[in-house]
């Protein structure tokens, strides 16, 4: 991944962004009083990460006419992400998420309000025109998961930054209640991710996906499928990584005293990742960062 300046992006993504409601005390979420209101997302969060050291980013997605949609635009504004294929949705509403503090380190409680939304509308309409306009495409299996016509567009990306040279990132985030089966998520996912060049799952994830138990035979799955490179998750561990001419290693993971949050880990890997590569950095420099 060599840096050129013939596309008007260094990264392009899709998915849902959502307002997002954080309990400011420990608790149950029935039982919080007061809650600190935030942009979500996790294809927006990569897209901030990437945004914020200094890359061209854009987001492909609707918002609805209301007031969480303005929100969130003037969030993309702030974090300087491009909003050219943002699109406002007059009759469907933008979702919201609201989320535990989990004071131990461990993962919150999350309850999803997104059915009917503005993205789930999302359709190859809402493919930029013409030849593919960034370096590199993000994708998650979050947007392929709510609804056929957004699975359709996943697609249509992939196919239009394969054929225009672009590469392509993927990162299974998965979210079963989002599938209407474990089959169905898994069928979906791994066919996506074989057209991607990097894939990004973590431990638990890649079992589900793929029925192997270590990263080494997680990342053969998907190399003999079509990825060029896979970075495998093992949470405090780091991550372990292999490419299709065999090189692999382990990238340590850096220790912290005290987990606040784990949401969005996983997000900031990919923002790691995807930087370095397109820095032109090999992918063991890549999972280090």
């Amino acid at each position: 991944m060599t840096h050129t300046n013939d596309k008007l992006f260094d990264m392009l993504t899709v998915g849902e962004p959502m307002a997002l409601f954080m309990a400011a005390e420990p608790g149950e979420l029935h039982a919080v009083h007061d809650f600190h209101r935030a942009a979500a997302g996790a294809e927006l969060n990569v897209a901030t990460g990437l945004a914020r050291l200094g890359l061209r980013t854009g987001y492909i997605t609707r918002l609805g006419d209301d007031s969480f949609g303005r929100f969130l635009a003037g969030e993309l504004q702030r974090e300087g992400i491009d909003r050219s294929f943002v699109q406002v949705d007059a009759s469907r509403p933008t979702g919201f998420m609201l989320k535990t503090r989990a004071a131990d380190g461990s993962d919150p409680q999350i309850e999803y309000f997104r059915k009917g939304s503005a993205a789930s509308a999302l359709s190859p309409e809402n493919a930029p025109a013409g030849v593919f306009p960034a370096r590199h495409l993000h994708l998650t299996g979050i947007t392929p998961a709510l609804s056929p016509s957004a699975l359709e567009l996943v697609v249509h990306l992939a196919r239009q930054a394969r054929s225009a040279g672009a590469t392509i990132s993927f990162d299974p985030n998965l979210r079963p209640r989002l599938w209407p089966s474990a089959e169905a998520m898994a069928q979906t996912i791994n066919a996506l991710a074989a057209l991607a060049d990097i894939v990004l799952p973590g431990l638990s994830e890649g079992t589900q996906l793929t029925g192997h138990t270590t990263p080494e035979a997680i990342a053969d799955f998907y190399l003999e499928r079509g990825a060029r490179q896979v970075a495998v998750k093992l949470g405090p561990q780091g991550a372990f990584y292999r490419q299709k001419d065999g090189a692999s290693g382990i990238a340590p993971g850096v220790a912290v005293e005290r987990v606040v949050d784990t949401v969005g880990a996983g997000d900031g890997f990919a923002v790691g990742v995807v930087s370095a590569l397109l820095e032109g950095l090999d992918l063991a420099a890549a999972a280090a960062r």
